[in-house]
């Protein structure tokens, strides 16, 4: 029988967090609960989570800067939670790496379908005796975008980046000079379980930017008005 997936819960409720819990078990996954930022942090490498949901507001150590500290070294999937629902927070809590966002009080059936569609971005390198010839890579001058095991390298160094983010550019990236709206960008890399606004592909397209930078050959262009591309010389 297959391990199963591991979720770390960050919630000082503790009622909300074995409620999210119920709910997760039920669908066959591990779970751990925490109530502060650096319990959460020590979680991570002892509970070794797949996905871990955070939520915004706690004590000591909040759940952004908990965010900032896990991006600095790793790519674990997480979902912020939060009953803040304004625009500011959903784009900081992007910015910093978090993979989606879910206000409080939220369905049950939505947050194990948000976590299922994370965990199901996130693939882990495969073993090299099980690469095959149909990798899903794309290869351009000092850049290459593997899909299959979820790499990117840039300048010649492994560029570490949240499942989206690789996806966004490898999407871009597949098909050279053709230009996406948001629109498109959220239908085809976040899904019809996403539920947000084309902020978020902005705030990818930045973080990206941040990563990679423009090379003489390629780019990431903005179409005025429309949206993106990547932009091949």
């Amino acid at each position: 029988m297959a391990n199963k997936q591991k979720i770390l819960i960050v919630d000082d409720d503790q009622n909300i967090a074995e409620l999210i819990s119920l709910y997760l078990t039920k669908e066959c996954f591990e779970t751990m609960i925490v109530g502060d930022g650096e319990s959460a942090l020590e979680a991570i490498q002892t509970f070794e989570p797949n996905l871990m949901l955070l939520d915004l507001m706690l004590p000591g150590m909040d759940g952004y800067e908990v965010c900032r500290n896990v991006r600095a070294s790793s790519a674990l999937p997480i979902i912020m939670l939060s009953a803040k629902g304004e625009i500011f927070d959903k784009v900081l809590g992007l910015e910093l790496g978090a993979d989606d966002y879910m206000e409080k009080p939220f369905d049950s059936k939505e947050l194990v379908a948000r976590v299922k569609a994370v965990l199901r971005r996130y693939k882990a390198a495969p073993a090299a005796s099980e690469v095959k010839d149909n990798t899903k890579k794309v290869s351009y001058p000092d850049l290459t975008i593997n899909l299959t095991n979820y790499s990117v390298m840039y300048m010649g160094r492994n560029v570490e980046m949240p499942p989206k983010e690789l996806e966004l550019l490898y999407f871009l990236a597949s098909s050279p000079n053709q230009v996406f709206t948001r629109e498109q960008l959220l239908d085809q890399i976040w899904g019809y379980e996403y539920i947000g606004d084309t902020r978020t592909v902005d705030v990818h397209i930045k973080r990206l930017r941040e990563k990679i930078n423009d090379h003489e050959k390629w780019r990431l262009s903005t179409v005025w008005g429309i949206g993106y591309k990547f932009e091949v010389k």
